[in-house]
Order: structure tokens, then sequence, then C-alpha cells
């Protein structure tokens, strides 16, 4: 008897229990990877596109440095002080910040992609330390993507490079060497004649015209460009040889003991935007800045703002035009409209853009056990000599609440 109640309640259990899901989510770890290659290869350069497909954080030496500086912490007031001075900042000042960066609540919620480390400078960790303590990191790298190129093909890309002394920005022969421009874009005319389709020519007639009119204004800049020392072919090939003797082994031992279902090596001649076709994280920010008497017309205006999907809106969280941040600090606040954000498909409306700021940088200690619930509020009132005072601070015990 109790197999067949068994077998008939099992038909009607939800096996989708949405807020296991969602739990199980907010427990996860995220996704984390970590960018190997030799110098030149376009470590940074693919990072960076990752960092903006996936909403991860990007991280690297002088990325690390630069926001430092800008937000006037203590590492960049150091790094700052020490630029002024004409020095240059320390492997050991900069490792540290890297790791801070890592251990940051975003990083903690959006994960990050890293590359430039381990680096070839040895002066505070070698590479095998360097490598141990990224293993042992609580957020250690889930995928590793080696990038592969010839060495001869590294040397020609580097000694190919130019920099714009006023802006900073390098670009490689392919923009700037008008023989390799002229024929690349032979190679283009050739390309689209054979493609082309009627419907679709004009449109594609104008944008070559667009697009033939930006080298030329480019050209003028493009005779300023200079060539940096570390670019020299000669200096390329001392750079490529200290990475194969320092670097290359230890990098293979760690990637030989990598699950190979979380190795990626890809080809460096390829373009950055060729390599992946990733999607982005459904993480989206939505907002209002209308006025709404009450919580309904509120939360049905924004369930149909900047939908996932038609006939698909935002449903609304199980606190509703309550303030989570200010809950989980054991306060009743009513969100704002113009701080409104989705995530897992419901809406949060956050009071303040501190509070915004602080949900949208990591929503997980929000949203985890013990869950953000409203605060009970006890209010004591007698005559004089009632013992009022002694009530209220025994109740606070009891509740950990605060009198």
């Amino acid at each position: 008897m109790a197999l067949q109640e068994e077998k008939q309640a099992q038909p009607f259990t939800d096996i989708f229990d949405e807020d296991e899901a969602e739990r199980s989510f907010l427990l996860s770890k995220p996704s984390c990877l970590i960018i190997f290659g030799k110098p030149g290869s376009g470590k940074k350069r693919l990072a960076r596109k990752l960092a903006q497909r996936w909403q991860c954080i990007f991280i690297e030496a002088s990325e690390v440095i630069q926001t430092n500086i800008l937000q006037e912490t203590e590492y960049g007031l150091k790094c700052q002080e020490l630029l002024c001075k004409g020095q240059s900042i320390s492997e050991e000042l900069v490792t540290e910040m890297i790791f801070q960066k890592i251990e940051s609540p975003e990083v903690a919620h959006f994960g990050y992609v890293l590359t430039g480390f381990p680096s070839l400078s040895e002066e505070c960790m070698t590479v095998p330390q360097q490598i141990e303590k990224i293993m042992n990191l609580k957020l250690k790298p889930d995928v590793l993507i080696n990038i592969k190129c010839p060495d001869y093909d590294l040397c020609q890309r580097i000694s190919g490079q130019r920099q714009h002394p006023d802006s900073g920005e390098i670009y490689q022969r392919s923009e700037w060497d008008p023989n390799v421009t002229e024929k690349h874009k032979k190679k283009k005319d050739q390309d689209e004649e054979e493609d082309e389709e009627e419907d679709e020519g004009e449109e594609e007639e104008g944008g070559e015209e667009e697009t033939a009119e930006d080298p030329r204004k480019k050209l003028e800049s493009f005779h300023q460009l200079v060539q940096r020392p570390e670019d020299f072919l000669e200096n390329a090939e001392k750079r490529i040889g200290t990475y194969k003797d320092i670097m290359l082994h230890p990098l293979e031992e760690l990637m030989s003991e990598q699950d190979c279902r979380y190795l990626i090596e890809v080809d460096g001649n390829q373009q950055p935007d060729r390599l992946f076709e990733v999607n982005k994280l459904c993480t989206k920010l939505t907002s209002t800045r209308k006025e709404f008497l009450n919580s309904g017309e509120l939360l049905r205006a924004l369930s149909s703002c900047r939908l996932i999907a038609p006939r698909y809106r935002w449903r609304r969280s199980r606190w509703g035009q309550t303030c989570p941040v200010a809950l989980k600090e054991g306060d009743i606040v009513k969100g704002n409209p113009e701080f409104a954000v989705s995530f897992l498909g419901k809406m949060y409306v956050l009071s303040s853009r501190e509070a915004l700021e602080k949900f949208m940088l990591n929503p997980r200690p929000y949203l985890l056990p013990p869950m953000p619930l409203p605060p009970c509020k006890v209010l004591v009132f007698g005559p004089p000599f009632s013992g009022r005072t002694t009530i209220c601070n025994l109740i606070a015990h009891k509740y950990t609440g605060k009198v």
C-alpha cells in the first residue's frame, strides 16, 4: 500500500522547485577564467572581450593600477606617489592589488577573467609560487585558456605595432601600413562581389563608402605613430625567449594536471572576435523615472520594461516594493522606481543609489539565507516604574534586537 501511495503521489510532486534553484544558483561559484600566452599574443584583448561578453570582472596589472589611482585608494595613492617620483611600481604592490581585486565583493558574484599573471618578473615570487597561489585561491580559475602562436608570426606582429604618442593607443600593422590595408581591402572586395545579392547591394555599397572615408582621416594621425623600444624585433625575440625559459615549463605542468574539458587552446593568429561565440548573462538593469501611487501600479509598469521575450514579464520578488538591502540591515524602507533592478527573472526595488550599487556589486548576501525578512518592531508602554526598561531589555536579549 505504501508503494502504491508513493507512485500515486509522485506525478503530482514539483521536481522543479524555483526557490531551491535560485538558492543553489546564489550558493554556486561564479565563472572564473585565466588566460595564458606568449608576450604579444593578444591575451589582454581577448580577456577584455570575454569580460564584456560574460559580464565578468577584467583583472590585469595595468588595469588594476589605473582603477586604484582613479578611485584614490590606499594602493592608488602609493602608486601615484611612486610614479610622481619617477620610480616604478614594485611587483609586490601589484600582486597585492591583484589579489585584493580577486577578493572583492563584485568578483565574488560576477567572477573574473585574469590575464598577465603569473608574470615574468620574479622579484616577489617565482613563477611556480605564483601558480600555486592562484590555484589555492577561494575562487580559483575554472577554465584555463592558452593562446598558441608560432614565434615567427608573433615577432612579426610585435615588431609591426605602433603607438600614438598622445592617446597611447596601439595600432597593428594591418591598421597603419597602406600596403597591407590595400591587400585586405582587395580581398574583402572580391569576397563581397562573389557573395553579393541584388537586394542588399545598395546597402553594402553605402557601407563601403563610409568605411573608405575613415582610413583617410586616420592617415594623418598615423604619420605620428612611433615604435616602442620593447616592440623592436630583437627585444621581442628576447621577451619570447625569456617566456619559454621561465614560464613555459611550469605552465605545461599546470595544464597537464587540468581537466581537458576545462582547458581551451586557441590559435593566436585569429581575431579575438572569432575565438568564442558566447552569450551575455541574463542580469538586466531596468529603471524608470515615473512616480506611481501604489505598489501594484509600480510593479505592473516595471514588469513590462525591457522584456526578456514576448509575452514574458518580470515577476515581483517576495518582498514587493521593499528594499532588500534595507531589510538585511534590519529596517523597512520602500524602494524608489528609479532604482529598480531585475535579477533571475524577478524585480527588486532599491531605496537609494548606495543600496543599488551594493546590490549590483553582489546581490547574494541580500538574497541568501538567513533570508531578509521584515523585522519585528515592538512598542512597550505603561505608567512610570512599571518595568518597561526591564521588559525591553529582556525582549531584545531574547530575539537579538535593539532597544
